[in-house]
């Protein structure tokens, strides 16, 4: 499982935290989006049950795989 980065950055007249190109909801304070960060990667690090997912991928095929709840990546935040 790779590892993801949690990034903080200014985001929408506030702070926001970033992962790939996806932002979170905005925070006043680089403070409070740092710790929404850490606890959003505290939370995607946990284990959890296996599960039966369903994807459509680019050519409009479903596929349904079994996800393993204990195959989680490692989590950084910074900024």
């Amino acid at each position: 499982m790779p590892d993801i980065t949690y990034e903080i950055v200014k985001h929408d007249h506030g702070w926001a935290y970033k992962v790939g190109d996806s932002f979170s909801e905005s925070y006043p304070s680089h403070d409070e989006a740092r710790r929404a960060a850490e606890q959003a990667a505290a939370r995607q690090e946990q284990a959890g049950s296996a599960e039966t997912i369903q994807y459509q991928d680019k050519e409009g095929r479903w596929h349904e795989e079994t996800a393993s709840g204990d195959d989680r990546p490692s989590t950084t935040v910074t900024g």
